[in-house]
């Protein structure tokens, strides 16, 4: 296969990728985009791991694939993003990276849109709870899935428009991020990734997040905090326990070495309190 694009896709061993998530290799269709994601987003933690032991490799595809790929280890979306739309391309899919921002950030969310038999869809693999599926990118589309229940909305940016993407929670519609139509470049990801990796202050540097997809829960932990969250039925939120961490990496099944471990749990009793 011979690439034109920058992103390098022909770099991807799509069959190690496929057999990493559980999925198989089959032509485009809307079925097979769904399964695909949602393999994606449960083989993989959303993390911030290397990024609080300064040690991460950076979000080129190569070194993507080494870490999720190879070690099955996760990241946050930059990684997320990067992995997936290098497979929807492998596998004949028509693909856009795009960027977004999370509240008053920069435009730091990487989101990835795949248009299909003439639709256009949202993926978004690599957020703290990812969507499951992608959502049709239609203003008002809602998705359901499993009772976790998201919506799309068009709206308003600058001299463009630009895509909210909501969660229902608590009787109403939480914000989640909102993305635009620029174009993307691969510096524009490595970019991001050196602000959100390196600037003092940004919350990557300042706190611990996993969280994964479970049969039936979200599981989202920080420094100081466990957040399980099940369709239908109210919010667990506890403070961490002395000692837990270790466990629930466990749970969690993040593939960390004995050294990257230790330092793990030792960064993270370093880390500030909460304001």
């Amino acid at each position: 296969m011979t690439d034109a694009s920058p992103w390098q896709v022909d770099q991807l061993d799509l069959e190690a990728y496929l057999s990493r998530v559980g999925a198989t290799a089959a032509p485009p269709s809307r079925p097979a985009l769904d399964a695909l994601h949602e393999a994606h987003v449960r083989a993989f933690t959303f993390d911030n791991i290397d990024v609080l032991l300064d040690a991460h490799p950076g979000v080129a595809l190569d070194a993507v694939q080494a870490k999720f790929v190879g070690r099955g280890r996760g990241g946050y979306c930059y990684e997320h993003a990067v992995l997936l739309a290098a497979a929807l391309e492998r596998l004949g899919y028509d693909v856009e990276r795009r960027l977004g921002r999370v509240g008053g950030q920069a435009r730091t969310h990487c989101v990835v849109l795949v248009t299909l038999d003439g639709e256009r869809v949202l993926a978004d693999p690599g957020f703290g709870m990812s969507v499951l599926r992608p959502i049709p990118l239609v203003d008002g589309a809602e998705d359901d899935y499993g009772g976790w229940r998201y919506q799309l909305r068009e709206v308003p940016l600058g001299a463009g428009r630009g895509w909210t993407l909501q969660r229902w929670r608590d009787d109403h519609w939480e914000l989640m991020h909102t993305h635009d139509e620029l174009p993307v470049q691969p510096l524009d990801l490595t970019v991001g990734h050196h602000y959100t990796s390196t600037y003092p202050p940004i919350h990557f540097r300042n706190m611990l997040m996993v969280t994964r997809h479970l049969d039936g829960r979200h599981v989202a932990v920080t420094h100081e905090t466990v957040t399980v969250r099940r369709p239908g039925e109210p919010t667990q939120h506890r403070a961490l326990r002395d000692g837990e961490l270790s466990d629930l990496l466990d749970e969690l099944a993040v593939p960390l070495t004995t050294d990257e471990r230790e330092a793990l749990l030792d960064r993270v009793s370093r880390l500030p309190a909460s304001r």
